[in-house]
């Protein structure tokens, strides 16, 4: 599937590199960049605030000073003194306070579209690129934590931009502008103090918090482990109580949480080290900061404006510096939660269209297997040498015993693996379904799953989910086909009725059915039905049999069964035993043959003359 073009394709790099967290950012850039706009107004009212709020001391050093008088200065002098306060200082006082909070929310406002089209944009993307892999991604992934890992990522972007534009970049612009004043007003011991102060304090907590940053990254780890292996037990309630095991559950669960409890205490331990040796820093540079401005009004150098003035740099760079080692610790998680998620998007695709694929044209399609060989792994090959044809409007059966490789041939056709070159072709009107767009094929395709999987919604939901722009008429229609309208009429909610996780609310028979219906409704001109009735009573499997033959009419069908009393009538039957076409023919024509096919007959008419 191609990517849009508006979306940035991510880095490739070879599994289990790590990313770089210089990789990470510069995948996430062209999200943000493309509201540039936006982001340079932002960065402007960014400049403009921090400059307001170095602004302010400067200002206040001039009031300060406008009202001290001087030691020789007399008591008339000094009760006048209020007077000699330029106004003007004062209201730039309050304007440059006002503008400084003001520029502030204005960036805020300015840049919060910017952060959530990005979220939204990457959120898409990996949610598309995940719908994009194959099934065995899906199969061998997990999906507790797989949904943790987007969770947090996600959440990470807004966490990491929020960090990056109002506090770390609004600091080291304060930082800039407080080293200038103080190089070009003050002697050069004030800024080199202030200088070595922010060069120590910055060294230390990146060197620690490096290392932390294993210890935190083993934590996540574990979460997520622990996280899934809840979910896992979760999904499977049914299981778990079948054999009695809430209690093996619940230690294996606590196992993994004891582990991310280790993992944890060691985070806080190392946190509270961190802290400690971020206070004596701060507190080393602010004392002789204070000592040297001290010495200086002593000796007549500086006025108490002038200590006024370092004393609320100090502040002023000091206390968001404390946030700073906070805000780098959380930055390297968001890096660390965002590395994780895009990880996601460099998984390779294993089905993956053609760069020039085709569309596959509506209407009557003829399906062919040409000499197919296939295996899921290496070592495990499942096909050898399938060949056979479904003509257009065709009805062709395949039977045999569990593992035989009859649903594979479904899986192939709908590609959700593809066939390895020189190991056959599969082919739709001629055309290789590996040069056609998977879109195209899987639109022409309808399916009735042996097991059915619901969504947690309504049963009209996910009748409509065959066609979604269908309507409520055609929903009705579809289930009234299936033999499923009495019984949700007879529900007290009806088709607003909802199902429940995996549709565990309704009965294997009833669920079975609304797949029938699901795929009625789409309608499309290849159908395949795998044991489509193999869920449901005797009664309700014959006149769902006869609704099955009437919608196969027309439609390029391929049956997969265990019951053959439901295939006598197909165009052709093909016989598999362990991955290998062993007999084919019609009904009569495979008894007469007295081979495995008559064997199974057989075999399934003493169990239903036994069950009798």
């Amino acid at each position: 599937m191609r990517r849009s073009s508006a979306l940035p394709a991510p880095a490739s790099r070879e599994p289990g590199v790590p990313r770089r967290d210089l990789e990470t950012l510069r995948n996430l850039i062209p999200y943000l960049w493309a509201y540039r706009g936006r982001v340079l107004i932002a960065l402007s009212c960014l400049v403009l605030a921090k400059a307001s709020n170095v602004a302010v001391p400067l200002i206040f050093k001039q009031i300060i000073d406008a009202l001290t008088p001087a030691a020789a200065v007399g008591r008339d002098l000094l009760q006048s003194a209020p007077l000699l306060v330029p106004l003007g200082l004062l209201g730039a006082y309050g304007a440059l306070r006002f503008s400084t909070s003001m520029l502030t929310e204005l960036r805020e406002i300015v840049f919060s579209r910017v952060t959530q089209q990005a979220v939204r944009r990457i959120s898409l993307q990996v949610f598309r690129h995940l719908h994009g892999l194959s099934l065995r991604f899906h199969l061998e992934r997990q999906t507790g934590g797989l949904t943790r890992d987007i969770e947090r990522g996600t959440r990470a972007i807004g966490s990491l931009i929020s960090y990056t534009l109002y506090s770390i970049l609004p600091t080291l612009v304060e930082i800039s502008l407080v080293l200038g004043i103080l190089a070009t007003r003050y002697e050069a011991s004030f800024a080199l103090i202030t200088f070595v102060t922010l060069a120590l304090y910055i060294s230390f907590t990146v060197t620690v918090t490096n290392w932390r940053t294993r210890i935190r990254r083993e934590a996540n780890e574990l979460d997520s482990a622990a996280n899934t292996r809840a979910i896992d037990s979760l999904l499977n309630y049914e299981t778990v109580k079948y054999f009695n095991n809430e209690d093996f559950e619940a230690r294996r669960y606590d196992e993994q949480l004891q582990r991310w409890q280790r993992a944890q205490e060691r985070s806080q331990v190392s946190l509270s080290w961190l802290n400690i040796g971020q206070a004596a820093i701060i507190a080393t540079g602010v004392t002789l900061m204070m000592w040297r401005a001290a010495l200086g009004v002593a000796e007549g150098r500086m006025t108490l404006g002038d200590i006024v003035l370092v004393n609320a740099f100090m502040i002023q760079l000091y206390i968001p510096l404390n946030f700073l080692g906070v805000i780098y610790r959380e930055l390297r998680q968001s890096l660390t939660d965002i590395e994780r998620m895009f990880s996601l998007l460099d998984t390779h695709r294993e089905v993956a269209d053609a760069q020039d694929a085709r569309i596959l044209a509506t209407g009557p399609c003829e399906v062919r297997f040409q000499q197919v060989s296939f295996g899921y792994e290496p070592a495990r090959q499942i096909l050898y040498d399938v060949d056979f044809t479904i003509p257009a409007g065709g009805r062709v059966a395949v039977v045999g015993h569990s593992g035989s490789g009859k649903s594979t041939l479904a899986r192939l056709l709908f590609r959700f693996y593809d066939i390895a070159p020189g190991n056959g072709r599969i082919l739709i009107n001629g055309m290789d379904i590996r040069e056609l767009s998977q879109d195209s094929v899987r639109a022409s395709i309808g399916i009735v799953p042996q097991d059915t999987v619901l969504f947690n919604d309504s049963i009209h939901y996910n009748i409509q989910y065959g066609r979604v722009d269908a309507g409520a008429e055609e929903v009705e229609a579809a289930s009234r086909a299936a033999q499923l309208h009495d019984f949700v009429q007879s529900l007290p909610e009806g088709y607003a009725t909802r199902v429940g996780e995996r549709g565990l609310k309704l009965s294997g028979g009833e669920k079975q059915r609304v797949a029938i219906a699901r795929a009625l409704l789409k309608n499309p001109p290849i159908m395949i039905f795998d044991e489509a009735t193999s869920a449901l009573d005797s009664k309700t499997e014959q006149a769902i049999q006869n609704q099955l033959e009437q919608v196969a009419r027309g439609h390029t069908t391929l049956i997969i069964a265990h019951r053959l009393s439901t295939i006598m009538d197909a165009d052709l039957i093909l016989v598999m035993e362990s991955g290998r076409i062993v007999e084919r023919g019609r009904h009569a024509e495979l008894l007469a043959q007295d081979g495995l096919y008559a064997q199974m007959w057989a075999l399934q008419a003493q169990e239903a003359e036994s069950l009798a």
